[in-house]
């Protein structure tokens, strides 16, 4: 090797080897063992692989229909499967990780504006004073916290289903199921603010519309907080569905007061109509809320598999 340049590649190395070395015949011993203890008859010659005849055939060797290779089955009677159960899903494990990971960082960034919109909640501004607006990547963070309260509550939704509907659908993976509730969540907000969007925009000025938009991502944000021990619990707790279901009918009414709270500070504070307060906050909160659990019912019952 060291006559061939530096350069040389691999197969002219490889020439160069096989030009010097020849591979000659193996020629194995012939000479019987003789390394035993006196008295003792010759140990056993690990190279004989013989088997007696009833080792090597059987009564059913010659039958066309004897086919050893392929697998007959299994030994023993097979256990039953361990039940799904939610706090061993991995997945949903991850989704809560990546929540809890994602609302921090949300919240570090996005503090300044969060604190102030809770501290000027339940204020009265005044016609004249001047808001703060927040920045770009506080807007951001704070509708990353919308999408957490999204998926808050399609894994309450989810949690529901495998209680009360059932556990077995027509879906590949019970995750697709995760990603529809997720999708008709996040539809459900986006027609909500649609119609909040248009309707504000007939009967109130701008100024008094961005004000309503802050707070409603306010509460949403504030929504997915409330929603995130009752995930946990449900899910690492063994906490029943039924107790799941009061907290979450706490923390809806505590949200709807808030909603209509800021909603009679921000539109209805000089004409205080009663039933035009009622027919609003019917029409554009109870009505999509009820529409909404009514599509998530019908879609999880079909896509159930009847037996």
């Amino acid at each position: 090797m060291s006559w061939l340049p530096r350069d040389a590649t691999p197969a002219q190395q490889d020439s160069a080897i096989q030009s010097r070395f020849k591979p000659s015949e193996v020629h194995w011993s012939e000479h019987p063992d003789t390394l035993h203890q006196p008295g003792h008859d010759a140990g056993v010659d690990l190279m004989n692989a013989d088997l007696p005849q009833y080792y090597k055939e059987s009564f059913f060797s010659r039958d066309t229909l004897f086919h050893p290779e392929l697998q007959g089955g299994r030994y023993g009677v097979a256990g039953d499967p361990v039940p799904y159960s939610v706090h061993n899903d991995n997945i949903i494990t991850s989704l809560l990780l990546a929540c809890f990971i994602f609302s921090v960082i949300a919240f570090t960034n996005a503090r300044r504006f969060i604190f102030r919109q809770a501290k000027t909640f339940f204020y009265m501004p005044h016609e004249g004073t001047t808001e703060f607006s927040e920045t770009a990547n506080e807007a951001r963070f704070q509708i990353a916290l919308v999408l957490i309260a999204c998926l808050q509550v399609s894994l309450l939704f989810y949690f529901y289903t495998l209680d009360h509907i059932g556990e077995t659908f027509v879906l590949r993976s019970q995750y697709t199921l995760i990603a529809i509730f997720l999708g008709l969540t996040i539809g459900y907000f986006l027609l909500k603010a649609g119609l909040y969007s248009a309707i504000n925009l007939v009967f109130f000025d701008s100024k008094r519309n961005q004000q309503w938009i802050k707070s409603m991502l306010f509460i949403i944000a504030a929504e997915g907080m409330l929603f995130f021990p009752a995930v946990l619990l449900g899910a690492y707790f063994d906490l029943g569905i039924k107790e799941v279901t009061f907290y979450v009918i706490i923390a809806l009414v505590c949200i709807k007061m808030l909603t209509i709270y800021k909603c009679y500070v921000i539109f209805f504070r000089r004409n205080v109509v009663r039933l035009q307060i009622i027919l609003y906050f019917c029409t554009l909160e109870i009505v999509p809320l009820l529409v909404f659990w009514g599509v998530l019912v019908m879609t999880a019952n079909s896509l159930k598999i009847n037996f």
